[in-house]
């Protein structure tokens, strides 16, 4: 149990560090890319936020898993065959990769963590509830006249007929609700408030809204974002996503009566919500999502030159570069946390008895290896692969256990015969040497 405890502790801890970094340079590095893709359109630089926002979820978890984990799965390695070699690879990391702290800062940093997630979570589920408080006690209208022909005309264009048009006392500008029955929610009474350009222009914008399944994608990255609402750099990628989505709405709402008048709409609407109200509730979801609306209007009104041919395909195909070359770079610089002190009952630490390190800290305490040889039958049948040996070090450095985890059978014992002759420097924890637990890779390769 405590084994487990500690697994978990070092694995939350090591996807706190490794978001604290790599959540920044994500950013930094999708700012790069929204800036090409923008002269494409903002539905490029809508999808280059969104997969940055992926990656800043992501990529801290895969960076907490296990090296030999990630070296099997993510960076498999082949092989062909006739001259034979054997190489052993631990990682290639080094001792620099892995933090070490006092176990009780670890736990108190993890409890903390923890229950600031637990914030997060619970405040999601709060504003989930009140969304459904929300849809449960809206009123269902029947639009007439102008209203029902630009709700008809809104239908026609985006293919969305079950819309349901309805308001609400509690909200405060428009929204959408509703992930299979859809719903344009108004607040009351601004029904008899709206000119017909007006009510044109809110009903385009939130059905393009509809059109594009916002109210469900917005709950998705809200459960990504738990994990990460902490930083501030996270927020100003959700704001980003904000951004450039009503952006991407505007464009498609402007197909109804045009850029100039639907910018013009824009304009009115901004005075009639803002009227009399606190400037930190004036908002109107699907209309004033994020603080751009200066940029979303010189977007309208400006002249739209789109980039076509070649000089598209090169943005892009840079933009992917830059993606998968810093996904790659974040993986490798990934750092882990090993929770692995104990405490007595005095509150001093303790040396425990053994201790599970990962295999690049490891390597730069080899003192000599013995390269294992290759089975003859397993060369003739050409078998290759990677062994993973589960290694127990002693106190002194020497091998005191070893068994094969996985690989080819034909290989595991030339790798266990060969590593049982291995030696390291001892593995120090508070001054003092203990055993150490790790895994060590044994490459199999047949060069052609």
């Amino acid at each position: 149990m405590m084994s487990f405890a500690t697994g978990m502790e070092s694995a939350i801890l090591s996807y706190l560090l490794n978001s604290l970094w790599q959540v920044p340079m994500l950013f930094a590095v999708g700012w790069i890319a929204a800036r090409l893709l923008r002269t494409i359109g903002a539905a490029a630089e809508h999808r280059a936020w969104v997969y940055v926002l992926a990656l800043q979820a992501l990529l801290p978890a895969c960076s907490a898993l296990p090296k030999e984990w990630l070296q099997m799965h993510l960076f498999p390695s082949g092989a062909a065959a006739e001259e034979a070699h054997v190489s052993v690879m631990m990682d290639g990391g080094t001792a620099g990769n892995a933090l070490a702290l006092p176990g009780r800062l670890l736990a108190v940093i993890a409890i903390l963590y923890c229950l600031v997630c637990a914030y997060f979570v619970a405040r999601f589920l709060w504003r989930w509830q009140k969304l459904r408080i929300i849809r449960q006690q809206a009123v269902e209208v029947t639009l007439t006249g102008a209203a029902a022909r630009c709700r008809e005309q809104c239908v026609e264009t985006f293919g969305m007929e079950d819309v349901s048009i309805a308001t609400s006392q509690r909200i405060f500008g428009p929204m959408t609700m509703g992930i299979r029955r859809k719903l344009v929610l108004l607040p009351a009474g601004m029904l008899a408030s709206l000119t017909d350009a007006e009510m044109q222009t809110i009903l385009a914008h939130e059905f393009a809204h509809i059109r594009r399944n916002d109210f469900l994608k917005n709950a998705l990255y809200e459960l990504l974002s738990l994990p990460l609402s902490y930083h501030p750099l996270f927020w100003l990628t959700r704001e980003r996503i904000m951004e450039s989505r009503e952006m991407v709405c505007d464009q498609m709402a402007a197909q109804i009566g045009g850029r100039h008048e639907y910018a013009r709409s824009l304009l009115r609407l901004a005075t009639l919500l803002v009227q009399g109200r606190p400037a930190r509730t004036a908002h109107a979801i699907g209309i004033f999502d994020a603080n751009v609306f200066e940029r979303r209007v010189m977007k309208l009104t400006a002249k739209q030159t789109e980039i076509r041919g070649a000089r598209r395909l090169a943005i892009v195909a840079a933009c992917a570069v830059l993606g998968v070359a810093t996904c790659g770079g974040v993986l490798g610089l990934s750092m882990h946390v090993n929770a692995q002190t104990t405490s007595n009952d005095s509150g001093q630490a303790k040396t425990p008895k053994k201790i599970a390190v990962s295999e690049e800290q490891m390597e730069g305490n080899v003192l000599n290896k013995v390269q294992p040889v290759y089975p003859p039958e397993a060369k003739k049948k050409k078998v290759h692969g990677t062994v993973v040996l589960d290694a127990v070090i002693g106190k002194d450095g020497t091998i005191k256990d070893v068994k094969a985890v996985s690989g080819p059978k034909m290989l595991q014992q030339s790798s266990i015969d060969a590593v049982k002759q291995w030696t390291y420097k001892p593995y120090l924890l508070n001054g003092d040497p203990v055993e150490v637990e790790t895994h060590i890779n044994v490459i199999y390769s047949l060069d052609k």
